[in-house]
């Protein structure tokens, strides 16, 4: 390290990718330009991502130690065999650089078996892989340190157990910590009943290749241990098992006592993995396709009246987008397709999205198997008593008992509760009479015979310390399965909130409830201070001027070979306290609903950034930095997603999916044309096809009812039908066709627009009268575009028929 100033410096190295610990030089005292002169070794596979981050300090006996700077450097851009001298310079003005030396070298091993999905990697057996030296050293001479990791990459499972040689034992616990398992530290008490214990031994879930240890802290107060003086132990008072070179499936004794013997035994896991990765639909969303296109295609046949059947290839994918706006977005939800089920078109779509409010009226629907044959009047009366009544019985000291009870049982069973659980059971008694017992997976029933579109709710990953502009990840919620489409990886819909490790279900929890996930789809208290800027201005400049990390490319002094798949080198320089203070403030968010991730313990593969299916997605500030997206977090943090833009329609948007048609129902408050604008911009940014928007300024002042896009042009792109949220027509006429006579034209005011609005996104009660006028209106507003609507399938249908030829 040349250029700094007299200072106490160190370098630490931390290579997730390879091992648990953060590792660091010693400390160079004293000396402007501190020469260290030591090596490590990581053991790596070179089908996996490694960034390896050199941190550069000062040591400090009385505050924290300053952090000049990190390097994120991909280890990939090393030629195998070869040694490469780096030079990393942090500020060329000052000529400040970090000196490094790399070598790269093949091990010879069986060979390694690896899943992927080009983004994600799972791997099972020991390989052939590579071993990286790093020297952090100024010249090539000098003695050098060495710390070793050579492991294998293989899910283990570690039991313990204690063997009583007496039956009255005093109670005492034993510390167990293997850092980087899934378990992490576990305390064994020896007063238990033992019988239990020799039949439920402590496990602890571990990969090899991050070299584990099994760390024994044993009774402070105790008589003679005596250990075996083999390589399992490196201290005698406090066992320090190294679990590679324990035996496979053998029984080994690392401490005994007069009173107990401390045993471990090691065992492969299974390699049958619970995250389905992969970007194609799942199995049973493909059987659901097929038996869903029989309705469709009886249904086209007498929309379009149609001489023929359709054939398979010929039907059309239709999708029923929604967008949110509490009560407002239930409500109009229930009057939108009452309009579609008049026209016969519900039968017509083979998706339904939400999120936000149109969640609720969703989840309510598919309570039901066979709600979409039948008559919505009862389900949209049954809507309007609950939208009608008055709340204040939420707060009632009965209900507020029940709220405590509800969330202490659902922390039992190990779920992280927040104030977003306690809305969401708000919403279960705004939405019901009593407790629901209905889970998303439950809703299979409504589309085990693709009798109903198949529902998908939508919601956004999100980060602390991060705008949802700068970060946030698509997830969505089928009856099927719960995944981010972005890594493409999925799990169970039953699964979701259970704990899982390298892609294996560790610990099973009862299914939420779906009115938990009604709170997160529709988490209002998601907002922070920069959402509210965000809404009366269109850039992040300033606060991205004070607040952003710094973060910038930076060139090696050395010549090293491009490769498409390789990262360039960035240099990351920690902003002031009062930046930091300032970004905490703007960016944390009132509460959100926490997961357990599924995908704790999965690793990036070396050329996820190439891959097209991540590129769709990949659109935040971390995407090039691989040790700070999801797979290294504990937790998923979900948000509802209109604190990025109020759509529901990425989902529909997967290619593997192909959408043809695409009814957008918006149901936002302010500007209708806004969250079509803002989607728009965003596919496009991200070169996913979708219809051009163009409507003069005179069309956006002036809203009709329902606008058709379409671009014929571009291949994959759907058909777009917006249907704003507008009074236009209905003020004269109470039917398509039909004109109000005098007395009914108070009837046709509904207002959606004035400050004095019944429909505020905030207001939970509805009058009567207010609730009956928005019905009608948003199934007016369907039903008088029919000719839109018919001539959005046919066109469909037409392309689907050229397609064929």
């Amino acid at each position: 390290m040349r250029g700094v100033s007299q200072s106490d410096c160190y370098v630490t190295l931390w290579l997730p990718t390879a091992s648990t610990e953060k590792i660091q030089t010693k400390t160079i005292k004293n000396c402007k330009d501190p020469v260290w002169n030591e090596t490590f070794y990581y053991r790596i596979q070179s089908q996996v991502k490694n960034v390896l981050e050199l941190g550069v300090y000062d040591e400090d006996d009385v505050t924290q130690d300053d952090h000049f700077f990190t390097v994120y450097f991909d280890v990939a851009k090393i030629p195998l065999g070869e040694r490469v001298l780096m030079y990393f310079k942090s500020d060329p003005k000052r000529e400040e650089e970090l000196e490094v030396e790399f070598r790269l070298e093949n091990i010879s091993g069986p060979s390694e078996t690896i899943m992927t999905n080009g983004v994600l990697v799972v791997t099972f057996v020991f390989c052939d892989v590579s071993c990286l030296h790093v020297s952090s050293t100024h010249n090539s001479g000098g003695a050098r340190e060495t710390v070793s990791c050579f492991t294998s990459r293989k899910v283990c499972c570690l039991e313990v157990q204690v063997d009583e040689k007496k039956r009255k034992l005093s109670r005492k616990d034993i510390s167990l910590t293997v850092k980087g398992s899934y378990e992490e530290t576990q305390d064994l008490t020896l007063a238990s009943d033992p019988i239990i214990r020799s039949s439920c031994p402590t496990k602890f879930h571990y990969v090899k290749y991050k070299q584990p240890a099994l760390d024994v802290v044993l009774p402070k107060k105790k008589p003679y241990y005596s250990f075996h003086t083999c390589s399992y132990n490196t201290k005698a008072d406090s066992p320090n098992v190294a679990l590679n070179s324990l035996p496979i499936g053998e029984k080994v004794t690392i401490a005994e006592d007069k009173k107990f013997d401390l045993s471990v035994k090691a065992e492969d896991c299974s390699e049958d993995l619970d995250v389905r990765l992969g970007f194609d639909l799942s199995t049973e969303e493909q059987d659901f396709l097929c038996k869903r296109r029989k309705y469709v295609a009886a249904a086209l046949k007498k929309v379009l009246q149609l001489e023929e059947d359709l054939q398979d290839d010929e039907i059309p994918v239709v999708a029923i987008m929604t967008t949110g706006g509490g009560m407002r977005s239930l409500t109009t939800t229930y009057g939108s397709l009452l309009g579609l089920e008049k026209l016969n078109v519900i039968d017509c779509a083979t998706y339904l999205t939400g999120l936000s409010g149109t969640t609720w009226a969703m989840a309510n629907l598919y309570r039901d198997a066979d709600w979409s044959q039948k008559d919505l009047d009862g389900k949209i009366n049954e809507a309007r008593k609950h939208v009608t009544k008055s709340k204040m019985g939420s707060f009632s000291t009965e209900r507020m008992k029940y709220y405590n009870k509800q969330l202490c049982q659902r922390k039992q069973e190990g779920h992280k509760t927040s104030f977003i659980d306690l809305w969401g059971l708000i919403v279960e008694y705004l939405l019901h009479d009593g407790k629901d017992s209905h889970k998303l997976s439950d809703q299979r029933q409504a589309v085990n015979q693709g009798q109903n579109p198949l529902p998908i709710y939508v919601a956004i990953n999100v980060k602390d310390n991060y705008s949802t502009l700068d970060f946030k990840e698509w997830v969505e919620f089928t009856p099927y399965e719960v995944g981010l489409m972005k890594y493409g990886a999925f799990i169970r819909s039953e699964d979701f909130g259970s704990e899982f490790f390298m892609g294996r279900l560790m610990k099973r929890l009862p299914e939420s409830r779906i009115c938990y996930l009604e709170g997160m789809w529709s988490s209002l208290f998601s907002l922070n201070l920069l959402y509210i800027w965000n809404l009366s201005h269109t850039s992040e400049d300033f606060w991205h001027k004070w607040t952003r990390d710094r973060v910038n490319d930076i060139e090696e002094e050395s010549v090293l070979p491009m490769r498409p798949h390789e990262q360039k080198t960035q240099l990351f320089t920690p902003a002031g306290p009062l930046s930091r203070a300032l970004r905490t403030a703007i960016t944390d968010r009132i509460s959100v609903a926490q997961y357990h991730s599924f995908l704790k313990g999965l690793q990036l593969h070396n050329d996820y950034l190439e891959n097209d299916k991540f590129c769709r997605w990949k659109d935040t500030v971390l995407d090039t930095s691989p040790n700070q997206l999801t797979e290294t977090a504990d937790y998923l943090s979900l948000v509802d997603t209109g604190f990025f833009i109020n759509t529901s329609c990425p989902p529909l948007l997967r290619p593997e999916r192909k959408v043809d048609v695409i009814l957008h129902l918006n149901y936002s408050a302010g500007s209708q044309i806004l969250p079509l604008d803002q989607s728009s911009k965003y596919y496009a940014e991200q070169g996913i096809p979708f219809p051009k928007v163009v409507l003069s300024e005179e069309e956006r002042k002036s809203l009709k009812e329902c606008y058709l896009f379409e671009d014929a042009e571009t291949a994959g792109t759907p058909i777009l039908l917006f249907f704003p949220l507008v009074n236009d027509t209905y003020q004269s006429y109470k039917a398509p066709g039909v004109m109000r006579c005098s007395s009914e034209m108070e009837e046709g005011k509904v207002d959606l627009t004035s400050r004095f609005s019944p429909y505020s996104t905030y207001s939970v009660t509805y009058k009567e009268k207010d609730y009956d006028q928005l019905v009608k209106l948003t199934e007016y507003n369907i039903l008088n575009n029919k000719h839109l609507i018919l001539q959005a399938l046919r066109t469909a249908v037409e392309r689907k028929r050229r397609h064929k030829k």
